[in-house]
């Protein structure tokens, strides 16, 4: 392995910005190319980075055979992840994802089992996981201080108005944003999806096209239930990105606004109509920016890159995350619970 590792980016468009903030602090990687099926956008990402001697394509296969990278960052629209990551993995090169993993499941499991094949690094770019404040509710919550978790409620309530593609995508909520809650709910709670229920529809106040807004309960492993509560277009009394949520355990139960506003309380009494409780503190670990979000994930990735050790994000477990998003859209679809594979 070569001191520093290449890395050609593919797809250009605003995403990229909260990939290339982060990289170009990497001293152990080199952006070698920047490419994007309207090359203007590529040249604009160079410029404005001050990125120079480096390939600018609007051809993922030629900038492949030019710069010949040790990994590819697929920055690219959903549709497009399948085709991208295949062609980098069948180039010999590790893959850094943005999420949702792939359209279909597949496509996902077509696209594991050749990075399983060719002994490559393949990853999803789910940022929520490596900020400080989850993985102080991880922590609290693995430490069994309200007792086993039997039940998780979030909400996710944001009024984005983005403009561009996601205008007019079918199930934009549930394959852009409801993946990152789905996959902190089984990170949180250490538990994989077992069946869902879930209803779709498009609010008569939105500015999209399809359905931006859901509700969806899981059956998840360890006897836990999972409701999610979520919308695209609704206005004011914003929840925060990471959502809000509710954790009710044997013993107690946690609130949480996503970010550093937590609150728990245990059961002490032994009798009464509603049980006397006692507060509960958590500790969050501290915050240092170079560990946060995307910084760390991709830290991480090419810390794998150079040892072989999976990362926390590694395509073969996120596509159990990606299954619950799918197989909520299946469920709204068919108007009844489906069992969730993967």
């Amino acid at each position: 392995m070569p001191d520093k590792i290449n890395v050609l980016l593919v797809g250009c468009g605003a995403i990229s910005r909260a990939w290339l903030i982060p990289a170009l602090r990497e001293k152990e990687m080199k952006i070698v190319g920047l490419v994007d099926i309207n090359r203007s956008a590529a040249e604009e990402k160079a410029k404005e980075f001050n990125l120079k001697n480096l390939v600018i394509s609007d051809n993922f296969k030629d900038a492949l055979k030019e710069t010949k990278p040790d990994a590819v960052f697929n920055c690219t629209v959903p549709e497009a992840h399948y085709e991208i990551t295949m062609l980098a993995l069948k180039q010999g090169c590790h893959v850094l994802g943005e999420k949702p993993l792939a359209d279909t499941i597949y496509h996902a499991k077509k696209m594991v089992e050749e990075a399983e094949k060719r002994k490559k690094i393949f990853a999803v770019i789910q940022n929520r996981r490596y900020y400080h404040y989850i993985r102080g509710v991880k922590e609290f919550l693995a430490g069994s201080k309200i007792g086993n978790i039997t039940t998780v409620n979030s909400e996710f309530y944001i009024g984005a108005h983005f403009g561009g593609f996601r205008d007019n995508m079918e199930h934009v909520l549930l394959l852009d944003m409801a993946i990152h809650t789905f996959d902190m709910a089984r990170f949180l709670t250490n538990s994989d999806p077992l069946s869902v229920y879930c209803y779709e529809w498009n609010p008569s106040s939105s500015w999209y096209k399809q359905d931006a807004s859901a509700n969806a309960i899981f059956e998840m492993t360890s006897g836990i239930v999972y409701t999610y509560l979520g919308s695209w277009c609704a206005e004011g009394m914003n929840t925060t990105w990471a959502g809000n949520w509710r954790f009710i355990g044997e013993k107690g139960s946690a609130i949480w606004n996503g970010m550093e506003e937590f609150a728990a309380q245990k059961v002490i009494g032994k009798t009464g109509f509603i049980r006397k409780t006692k507060n509960l503190n958590i500790k969050f670990p501290v915050k240092k920016d170079e560990y946060e979000g995307h910084s760390e994930l991709i830290r991480e990735f090419l810390h794998s890159i150079k040892t072989g050790k999976k990362p926390m994000t590694s395509a073969d477990d996120n596509i159990k995350s990606l299954a619950m998003v799918l197989s909520a859209i299946k469920s709204n679809q068919k108007k009844k619970p489906v069992r969730i594979e993967f």
